[in-house]
């Protein structure tokens, strides 16, 4: 039996603050200063049922991050205690990949992911932008509306990771589809997961049986010598992790520089680069804002709380950025880190330069095309997405003026 020292607070008997519901979306703020008032690790909930660690201090969190002999990824022991039909399984349950692996395992995945991924070119990214904004453009620009959530943030994503990835247009309504569901959390979130899989697994049959200039075919031939099995738990780890947050990022940024009109005016004018607003968002908005999700491989005292072991221990990336913020009102570097939304230590996100020219290339090319977007709802009337695990818009509704297609604007070249 395991015996507590007194000296360490043990949450199990505590109300949980609640990440699931609606008000936490709406204000997240609020529940993630009733986290930090318990102290640097405080006691949440991930779905009804479902209560996890969740650390809201940036010293604490760092512990976490690097300290790979207390924490681990695995969460099968984890598994054994939640119904088989909980909502938040989809993004948590073990899988063969980087994400869910320790040691030499996680070593090998993520060093496949390193290699596909460097032999993508910016300039080949970059080139792949633009042609998706020119055809979103194409379709949004003559009715002078549009949302730039539904419209042009998903699409656009959709339309760039699968073409990295080897699928046609026409499957994007899939990719949003399943992913979406799954992220959310809520009752449609074992459905979300059942379609994002078979996604995966029609896009590696087909990968299999031919072979193409994309990420998928480069997994199957890496000399790692990855299974096939594990080939499809890293798409599906990547594929959606860079869909999802990313297009979460975009939206999100968008709306920070819209809802202030002399940022944006700067902006277009290109007195202030988008990099400013993508860092305003990690820190206010970051898209996967409690994704960080290890367990004690032992019971042990941390930081003031005893962890007990089949516990989820959160690190609250949304909680960080925005409780730092509110601790430094001035002399904050533009490019502060301290939100930490890219992670830290061995599982560090290995795409984070991909991500940000996907995003900063994605503003830059729609404000050239449409320099007047005018927000339809005042920033803080837009609503938010329930979800324990990501901070993302439902809509961004925009007037502009009216564009055709064939008026290409001055400078814009594809």
């Amino acid at each position: 039996m395991t015996i507590h020292p007194p000296d360490r607070r043990d949450f199990a008997r505590s109300a949980p603050v609640r990440l699931w519901d609606e008000s936490f979306a709406a204000d997240p703020l609020r529940h993630y200063q009733a986290l930090r008032n318990q102290g640097p690790v405080g006691w949440g909930e991930l779905a009804p049922g479902v209560p996890a660690y969740v650390v809201t201090d940036r010293r604490a969190a760092l512990d976490v991050l690097h300290d790979e002999e207390t924490f681990s990824h695995d969460p099968r022991a984890w598994e054994s205690t939640v119904p088989d039909d909980s909502p938040v399984l989809g993004m948590m349950r073990w899988r063969p990949n980087a994400l869910f692996a320790d040691g030499a395992a996680h070593v090998r995945y993520r060093t496949t992911l390193i290699d596909v991924f460097d032999l993508v070119e910016p300039h080949d990214l970059r080139g792949r932008v633009h042609r998706a904004v020119r055809l979103l453009v194409g379709r949004i620009g003559p009715r002078g509306e549009a949302d730039l959530v539904g419209d042009f943030a998903e699409p656009l994503m959709a339309l760039v990771f699968n073409d990295l990835f080897g699928l046609p247009e026409s499957q994007g309504d899939r990719l949003h589809s399943g992913v979406g569901k799954m992220m959310e959390g809520g009752d449609r979130a074992t459905v979300g997961e059942a379609e994002y899989a078979q996604y995966v697994l029609d896009l590696i049959a087909a990968k299999s049986a031919r072979r193409g200039d994309d990420l998928p075919s480069r997994l199957l031939d890496h000399p790692a010598g990855l299974t096939r099995e594990e080939v499809t738990w890293q798409v599906f780890l990547t594929l959606g992790a860079g869909y999802g947050p990313t297009a979460n990022l975009l939206s999100n940024t968008l709306s920070r520089i819209l809802g202030n009109p002399l940022y944006y005016s700067t902006l277009t004018d290109g007195a202030r680069p988008v990099m400013d607003a993508v860092v305003e968002v990690l820190h206010h908005e970051t898209p996967l804002a409690n994704y960080g999700i290890y367990y004690v491989r032992r019971p042990v005292a941390f930081h003031g709380v005893w962890l007990r072991e089949a516990v989820p221990v959160v690190v609250s990336y949304g909680a960080l950025g925005i409780l730092a913020e509110r601790e430094v009102t001035e002399g904050r570097h533009p490019n502060d880190a301290s939100h930490l939304s890219w992670g830290a230590g061995a599982h560090a996100c290995p795409a984070k330069q991909h991500t940000l020219l996907l995003v900063t290339e994605a503003i830059e090319r729609l404000t050239q095309w449409l320099p007047d977007l005018d927000p339809v709802v005042p920033r803080d009337r837009l609503t938010w997405r329930p979800g324990p695990f990501h901070r993302s818009l439902t809509a961004l509704p925009v007037r502009f003026s009216p564009r055709s297609p064939a008026s290409e604007p001055s400078g814009v070249r594809s």
